[in-house]
């Protein structure tokens, strides 16, 4: 299966700078790099030039939705946020040549909805025709990720996710399956990656604990075989995150040093056995 490639999403690259990551994943032998969407911190130009230099692509813009930038917030304003940030991750991504970028409709961590259901997926469903269609002006692809229910209420499991994807509508909005998410969500992750077929436009790749893969209770063997199945082309995006209340602590520079040169050569040698 010569049409997959390889990634690592970089959140968990805490406290070094951009390029210690970049040089690591480009030694491990990865295709590509996922950058955290947080555009105004981020020296495009710098990153264009260090990916240009070690041989390895952006791959994706991993955004990060906070109660400031919500689809489907009750708020107009923060719907209208969400919609603008989404924007500024496309031209992020353009400027460095990441080819999609993450989403989830609601905040990360917020478990129930603060309006009625059907008007929080009207909502969704208009904010990403909105930022789907300045995505599509810009050759920028737009991923649907289905989030577990201890990180979010409205989008669990893939059958959900195409669900939005049909009403938005849009070529290149599509569906991300996150393997860790799935363990929790899916009666069967094999056959979630099935429904979603050609609409599968990403996916990211955990065990069970969220470590490595092969260090947790995932069977991988069948999710290859319905990856391969289905003919899927795209990347495998490490997105490994610590067994904590708080996964994402690492985003306020807290390390955890198995994640950066143990984790990231297992995960890209686990996956090379099985495609």
């Amino acid at each position: 299966m010569t049409d997959i490639k390889y990634s690592y999403n970089t959140l968990v690259y805490a406290g070094e700078d951009i390029e210690v990551g970049i040089k690591r994943l480009a030694k491990y032998g990865y295709d590509g790099v996922d950058f955290v969407g947080e555009p105004e911190t981020m020296d495009a130009e710098r990153i264009t030039k260090l990916l240009k230099e070690n041989n390895i692509e952006a791959s994706s813009i991993c955004a990060i939705y906070t109660p400031e930038r919500d689809l489907v917030s009750s708020n107009e304003k923060i719907r209208k946020n969400a919609v603008n940030y989404i924007c500024q991750c496309v031209d992020f991504a353009a400027k460095i040549g990441a080819k999609g970028i993450s989403v989830t409709p609601t905040a990360c961590m917020k478990i129930r909805p603060e309006a009625d259901i059907k008007q929080e997926w009207t909502w969704a469903v208009e904010g990403l025709k909105e930022a789907g269609s300045y995505a599509l002006e810009h050759g920028i692809r737009l991923t649907v990720e289905a989030w577990n229910r201890y990180e979010n209420y409205l989008i669990n499991r893939l059958e959900q996710s195409l669900a939005l994807v049909k009403e938005v509508d849009l070529p290149n909005v599509g569906c991300m399956g996150d393997t860790y998410h799935m363990n929790i969500e899916e009666e069967d992750i094999a056959e979630a990656f099935r429904l979603v077929g050609d609409k599968l436009f990403y996916v990211h790749i955990a065990d069970s604990n969220r470590a490595a893969p092969g260090r947790g209770h995932i069977d991988f063997e069948p999710i290859a075989a319905a990856l391969k199945e289905i003919g899927y082309k795209g990347y495998l995006s490490m997105e490994l995150l610590p067994a904590a209340a708080d996964p994402f602590m690492v985003l306020n520079g807290e390390r955890c040093e198995e994640f950066y040169d143990q984790y990231t050569e297992e995960s890209i040698n686990f996956l090379k056995k099985l495609f």
